[in-house]
């Protein structure tokens, strides 16, 4: 499946809160979505507290529809709360890349 839209965050966890982001984001609705064909959480290595977040979308329009519905919604509102400060969000053009665990 093509990926043609790319979504990157990144986030700060309140002090001591990392592993509680990773677990909801490695719980995300996104990840069985069929229109998601990556979703990777990784880690400051300098500060866990240090999230990030990378997407890869079939389209901009099916990740735009996706996080206007409930299930993201409801996964915004309990991550909020462990955040600290303004978290970084950039759209990417993927052109390449792979990702093997």
């Amino acid at each position: 499946m093509p990926v043609t839209h790319g979504f990157h965050a990144t986030m700060t966890a309140r002090p001591g809160k990392g592993d509680e982001v990773v677990a909801l984001l490695l719980d995300a609705p996104s990840l069985s979505h069929e229109d998601c064909v990556v979703f990777l959480v990784g880690r400051s290595a300098s500060d866990r507290d240090v999230l990030h977040v990378t997407e890869g979308w079939t389209s901009e329009e099916a990740h735009r529809r996706f996080f206007a519905g409930e299930e993201a919604q409801a996964l915004v509102a309990k991550l909020q709360p462990l955040l600290s400060g303004d978290s970084r969000y950039a759209d990417e053009l993927p052109v390449g890349g792979k990702a093997t665990f």
